[in-house]
């Protein structure tokens, strides 16, 4: 079921057709600060310090050269959210640490997000809108490096990656404003 459901979402965001789903894996990515499907500490929402969480990632399948990391908002008002865009991760890190600056763009590379700003935005629903899903997944790349700035946005990572996927890692938390 839950491999069902991961596929589901890599076809949603628009990777269902890069040749490789018979071969696609999937491995784990899980974070200190909350477990998956449960709420995400304020601290990291922009009602706190609107700070990256700290991720950890294992199990990755073979042939990894590279990581892309994506977290999106499904449940906004205006449609998918996106709150970070990174990539060019490199094969060897297992995770990231909390509090990533917007600006850091040596251990990886960090894109526009739907601010239009680059780097992480914490979970930030509109007030009264109730209980919103944060999906932060990792995609497992066949490639050292994709070659984008960091002005890139969600449609050109995508595109960058078509063809790349051999693994995807995926962590819910939810998030509600006070």
């Amino acid at each position: 079921m839950k491999q069902s459901l991961l596929f589901v979402f890599c076809l949603a965001i628009g990777f269902g057709q890069t040749g490789k789903e018979e071969t696609m894996s999937t491995f784990r990515l899980s974070s200190t600060a909350f477990n998956n499907g449960e709420t995400i500490p304020a601290v990291y929402s922009c009602e706190g310090r609107d700070i990256s969480p700290p991720l950890t990632w294992s199990g990755v399948p073979e042939g990894v050269k590279s990581f892309a990391l994506i977290c999106v908002d499904p449940d906004a008002p205006v449609g998918d959210w996106i709150h970070w865009i990174a990539w060019n991760i490199p094969a060897t890190k297992t995770g990231l640490k909390d509090s990533i600056p917007a600006d850091e763009q040596t251990e990886l590379t960090q894109g526009m997000n739907s601010w239009r700003r680059t780097g992480y935005g914490g979970p930030c629903p509109p007030g009264g809108h109730g209980p919103h899903r944060y999906y932060f997944t990792l995609y497992a790349l066949d490639v050292d490096r994709l070659d984008l700035d960091m002005n890139a946005q969600l449609g050109d990572l995508k595109e960058a990656m078509k063809g790349h996927l051999i693994g995807t890692a995926t962590l819910m938390g939810r998030y509600e404003r006070q």
